[in-house]
């Protein structure tokens, strides 16, 4: 970067931990380290209850005053949170209408069936209504990272099912998400819109951001953040991220 940054934005899943699984300590120490210095978002495709349980509950060191330079963007900044008062908030909440969920459903569970990607074998439900974001997990939200890594290396299958569900559903943002996933919101609602909204609600020009993640390929959901212009570093997994914070917090 040109200049030091001011906030650091990153995404989640095999960003700072690996698919819906915990941070490790060493990530929760980085974190803690950063919020010191600078601002932090997280901003992903996950629903509110996984930024809890993979980051938040392992954030045991963090001090009510870090805790409050934290922002949560769940679901693609969808959603936004922070903390005050001692308890998260919810500052905001772009929630699909009920025609619009059933048929974001109906597109994403047709298509998939269509094109022989509604698989028999999953772990927990294929199909969420995140409220702000319908998602689909073709084995399911809890499946191992293995297994989710296997079912489509080269991402040709989340790109097909989201060209067939974006074909039905023209007035919603049907993009790819995580491994197995494809996320459906209001459409021009992506983490464009969410970080556009955080320099909006917290004074933070984009100029003065830095955001570091996984997906940031044209066909990837961290995209329309480095379409945005701001500046981006790209990793992968979350070995690569604490490597990177070695090197950037002391210089902050």
């Amino acid at each position: 970067m040109t200049s030091t940054p001011r906030l650091v934005a990153f995404d989640l899943d095999d960003t700072l931990a690996p698919s819906k699984t915990a941070i490790d300590p060493r990530m929760a120490d980085l974190l803690v380290t950063l919020l010191d210095r600078v601002e932090v978002c997280i901003i992903s495709g996950g629903q509110y209850g996984q930024f809890t349980a993979q980051v938040i509950d392992r954030l045991t060191s963090a001090s009510p005053e870090a805790l409050e330079k934290l922002h949560l963007m769940p679901t693609c900044g969808t959603q936004y949170y922070r903390f005050e008062g001692g308890t998260w908030n919810q500052v905001y909440a772009q929630n699909l209408t009920d025609d619009e969920k059933q048929r974001a459903l109906a597109a994403v569970e047709g298509e998939a069936r269509r094109l022989g990607y509604w698989e028999s074998e999953t772990w927990g439900p294929i199909l969420e209504d995140r409220g702000s974001q319908i998602t689909f997990s073709a084995l399911g939200q809890g499946a191992p990272v293995a297994a989710k890594a296997a079912w489509d290396a080269d991402g040709v299958k989340k790109n097909t099912l989201r060209e067939a569900a974006q074909a039905l559903l023209p007035d919603l943002e049907v993009r790819s998400g995580g491994s197995t996933s494809v996320d459906i919101t209001r459409q021009g609602i992506d983490k464009a819109y969410g970080m556009t909204r955080l320099a909006e609600l917290t004074g933070i020009p984009l100029d003065d951001m830095l955001f570091v993640g996984d997906r940031l390929d044209p066909d990837g959901n961290d995209y329309p953040v480095k379409a945005l212009g701001v500046e981006c570093h790209a990793v992968e997994g979350w070995h690569d991220t604490a490597e990177f914070l070695d090197e950037l917090i002391p210089t902050l």
